[in-house]
């Protein structure tokens, strides 16, 4: 089993900045696709970004951000092992969500990584608020 923990949500005023973090402990593989999803009231939960990481060293190979994102939202990881930060730049009152961590224990691609069903594993989510 995995276990995922999201924090940094909290408030902010538009074209703010938060940093989000996705700590994964449990069981290691050697692959990862991580994805970064939320959910705003009454919509449906979506992909914000999608990241490939190699297991062992948790050095990132690749990222896909969605267009509403792209250019403001980036993917990384610390110094320590096994945290994912999503930085959020420019913040929007539209960026305001539950944003939740999820991980699969291999690649995947294509439409697969906009399925909430490519991902086996979630954190419970954290709150972030973006007022105008």
């Amino acid at each position: 089993q995995v276990q995922l923990v999201e924090s940094g949500g909290g408030f902010i005023q538009a074209g703010g900045s938060l940093r989000l973090s996705c700590a994964a402990s449990g069981r290691t593989f050697g692959v990862y696709t991580l994805g970064w999803f939320r959910q705003a009231p009454g919509k449906e939960r979506e992909l914000v970004a999608s990241s490939r990481w190699n297991g062992i060293t948790w050095s990132g190979i690749s990222t896909y951000y969605a267009d509403s994102v792209k250019g403001r939202f980036s993917v990384s990881s610390g110094n320590a092992k096994n945290i994912v930060y999503l930085q959020m730049n420019s913040m929007k009152p539209e960026d305001t969500a539950v944003y939740y961590c999820a991980l699969s224990p291999r690649f995947i691609g294509g439409s697969e990584i906009y399925s909430e069903r490519g991902y086996d594993y979630w954190g419970q989510g954290t709150q972030v608020t973006v007022s105008s």
